[in-house]
């Protein structure tokens, strides 16, 4: 049996084949080239028992091309794999042979591969994120401004509503009019490609039954209920709601010794997209659900207002989980108990 190891980067990989023994039978550095790759791997597809290739942010081509061409990829979660730090020497090659070896052993802390389509979704939702933080950025210069310039706020929906007449008729510079009306004309591009992105969004999952499901939730809408439905994935790869609720970055992360806290291990640890879905639910359930209010002022009483918004997105993604995998609508009894 054959093992292989690709040490990924920008625009090369080191490809390693090892054998049962850990011996390299077979390396060496290749363009980021699939064609080239496959063609170096070809020779011993039949023995390979998979083809290891680690969790980059450029991993998606290499892992559906060799996929497509037959070969059994594992998608290693690098966060997971520690080596020893007592190496002298480590590189690319090095790398590429450590996961070919956990592979061998069995012990390789591995990702779940989604579907191409679902992974564009996904992107599309992250996509709407990244806009929207764009968007906010430009508000904010706004408010600067006007505030400098005024000694006065303004509101976020009063910006969002401000026309160019509106900032004519202001009295300012004609230098300030203009830095503002710059950053209203991107605020204006930019709503109309947030408003495209969710309704694309909308049209492809708003008819599953797991999004109308996660709607039932306390504070998560429709947008919240796409992030959290993309990010998540098929619910049977978490193993219990404890799983999920790590991976939602809603735990802690201790490392105990003799019942003492002796450190913390890798807090970053998960999916940031959805530790933030379930903290923006938090924060929005508090203003609508009562029985979400009290569960927060109890944890609010012994600790301070961030644990407690922690400690009902923790919750809540909780309730999802048991949502997703039990396709039963959201129960309040059950939720906050």
């Amino acid at each position: 049996m054959k093992y292989s190891g690709i040490d990924l980067h920008s625009n090369n990989c080191v490809v390693t084949v090892t054998d049962d023994s850990d011996k390299v039978v077979a390396e060496k550095r290749l363009p980021n080239d699939l064609e080239k790759i496959i063609g170096f791997l070809k020779p011993w597809q039949g023995e390979l028992a998979g083809v290891v290739v680690e969790s980059t942010y450029n991993w998606y081509w290499l892992v559906d091309g060799l996929q497509e061409a037959g070969f059994d990829v594992k998608l290693a979660n690098t966060g997971a794999i520690r080596k020893y730090d007592g190496l002298k020497h480590t590189g690319d090659e090095a790398d590429a042979r450590h996961r070919a070896h956990l592979l061998r052993l069995g012990i390789l802390p591995t990702g779940t591969i989604l579907p191409p389509a679902h992974r564009a979704l996904r992107d599309l939702a992250r996509k709407r994120l990244q806009l929207v933080r764009s968007r906010t950025s430009h508000i904010l210069a706004i408010e600067n401004i006007l505030a400098r310039q005024k000694g006065a706020r303004i509101s976020s929906n009063q910006i969002k509503r401000l026309t160019l007449e509106d900032v004519t008729a202001m009295g300012l510079p004609a230098d300030v009019c203009l830095a503002i009306q710059s950053n209203l004309a991107v605020i204006r591009t930019l709503n109309a490609q947030v408003e495209l992105l969710e309704r694309r969004l909308q049209e492809s999952i708003g008819d599953r039954p797991e999004y109308a499901l996660l709607t039932s939730v306390p504070g998560i809408g429709r947008i919240l209920a796409s992030i959290i439905l993309l990010e998540t994935g098929p619910i049977d790869r978490f193993a219990e709601v404890g799983n999920y609720a790590s991976y939602a970055r809603c735990v802690d992360s201790q490392r105990i010794s003799n019942g003492k806290k002796k450190g913390e291990g890798n807090t970053r640890n998960g999916n940031k997209y959805l530790a933030w879905a379930f903290v923006e639910a938090a924060n929005f359930a508090l203003r609508f659900c009562a029985e979400a209010k009290r569960f927060y002022e109890r944890k609010r009483a012994k600790t301070n207002n961030a644990v407690a918004t922690k400690a009902l997105a923790h919750k809540l993604a909780r309730a999802c989980f048991h949502i997703l995998k039990e396709k039963q609508p959201f129960d309040k009894g059950r939720c906050f108990a």
